[in-house]
């Protein structure tokens, strides 16, 4: 009991002392930033209540010469530029006032991106959210491998077999991320002859890629993966290589078709005769989503330059459904295309800004290292599987490319920063 006591108090007067040392305030602000890895997998309440935390604790901690400097890099002032947009297209909208309220929200996660960027560009502790996240993601995949196989064990008894907490796309899209991600430590500590370490990782990156082949995988991971993987080997080798990589791909997959039948059924989902495997007179997922890019294309066309406005997306389909049938009469505040979603709100100049964000991002991230290599696959990732989504307005994606690009792209910019060389005196 007085042991207890101890360590009780021990932890108080550590947390009292950041009222005294800046050094232990910027420790509480890493350590509620790795809360909200953990949380990422699992929880979007959980990512919500430490988000917040994470902003308060900054405040202790700001520097608002520094961070207004921060800002004049366009890897900042980017999101805040999208941000702005979400805010002033809410005036000139005739959505209804909670749907603008709506959408302004799922756009106000970029408002951290600028503030993570600062934080992590003067805190060596970047590493230490990033193997949060893994080892989060593992937990979520070990959990899912007993969910497969005892679905009774399911906490929501309407969820698909495997899934653990929120749904099939953003559990596949956490794994996908998992098992590219872990290929820079894998190939750095191999290098190094610490197999121990090396067999570790090695052993979760294959939990990763078995469950998706054979437990449950979405269908935008299964298009995409190729693509991914296609771009991020010839960002760091060649043609070459990236020809040798997707050939290495095209076999497992092979294999372990052969021997999956949940990856075969998604397989099949792709393929003519696609109507066969949907119930009858059910309008399919791509022949949905072909009638919402129809659409939204349309909409575009009506507002080309700054678009319908903040939250114009579902009552612009309610329109268009009117005396239709089928598959026309879908009605969507979702078009499943991020750049769709920026057009029809916000127009060319929506749809601009949106690729200068993943452009700045994307070029960031050149050089070597874990940090540039995880960042420049969050890039990626979220380009891709954009094209099938709004993944940066959905909640799970949009806050793991925030939370990823801030923190991986804090570490790179204390690097660049630390390496530049210093200012001659006269």
């Amino acid at each position: 009991m007085k042991q207890d006591t101890n360590q009780t108090a021990s932890w108080l007067s550590f947390v009292l002392a950041a009222r005294h040392d800046p050094a232990v305030r910027i420790l509480n602000v890493d350590l509620l930033a790795v809360l909200i890895a953990i949380f990422l997998p699992w929880s979007t309440t959980g990512v919500l209540i430490f988000a917040v935390l994470w902003a308060i604790a900054l405040m202790w901690t700001f520097d608002p010469g520094a961070f207004l400097r921060s800002l004049r890099n366009p890897v900042s002032t980017t999101p805040l530029i999208l941000l702005v947009l979400a805010f002033a297209g809410a005036l000139w909208s005739e959505a209804p006032w909670d749907a603008r309220y709506q959408a302004v929200g799922q756009a106000l996660k970029l408002t951290f991106l600028p503030l993570l960027l600062y934080h992590f560009s003067r805190t060596t502790r970047g590493s230490w959210v990033l193997i949060a996240f893994v080892a989060s993601s593992t937990l979520l995949m070990l959990a899912s491998w007993i969910v497969g196989f005892a679905p009774a064990l399911t906490l929501k008894w309407y969820m698909e077999p495997g899934v653990v907490v929120k749904n099939h796309i953003d559990q596949s899209h956490v794994f996908a991320l998992g098992v590219l991600g872990l290929a820079w430590p894998i190939t750095v500590l191999l290098q190094r002859r610490k197999y121990l370490e090396t067999g570790l990782l090695i052993i979760v990156a294959l939990g990763f890629i078995a469950n998706l082949a054979f437990v449950n995988l979405s269908r935008t991971v299964l298009v995409t993966l190729p693509v991914i993987v296609a771009m991020i080997v010839l960002h760091r080798m060649s043609w070459r290589a990236v020809l040798v990589a997707l050939g290495v791909l095209a076999l497992l997959g092979g294999l372990s078709w052969t021997i999956s039948p949940a990856l075969r059924a998604k397989t099949a989902s792709l393929l003519p005769p696609y109507r066969l495997y949907e119930p009858e007179n059910t309008p399919t997922s791509i022949e949905i989503r072909s009638e919402y890019w129809r659409k939204s294309l349309a909409f575009i066309r009506e507002a080309p330059l700054i678009g319908h406005g903040t939250g114009s997306i579902e009552k612009l389909f309610e329109r268009a459904a009117v005396n239709q049938t089928g598959v026309a009469a879908e009605v969507t505040g979702n078009p499943h295309n991020q750049t769709l979603y920026a057009g029809i709100q916000w127009g060319l100049v929506g749809m601009l800004a949106l690729y200068a964000m993943w452009l700045s991002h994307l070029l960031l991230f050149r050089g070597g290292g874990w940090a540039s290599w995880a960042g420049f696959l969050i890039v990626v990732q979220n380009i891709v599987s954009s094209l099938f989504n709004s993944h940066l307005a959905d909640f799970q994606e949009g806050w793991i490319y925030v939370l990823g690009v801030g923190v991986t792209g804090g570490m790179v910019l204390r690097a660049k920063s630390r390496s530049a060389p210093s200012p001659s005196r006269p």
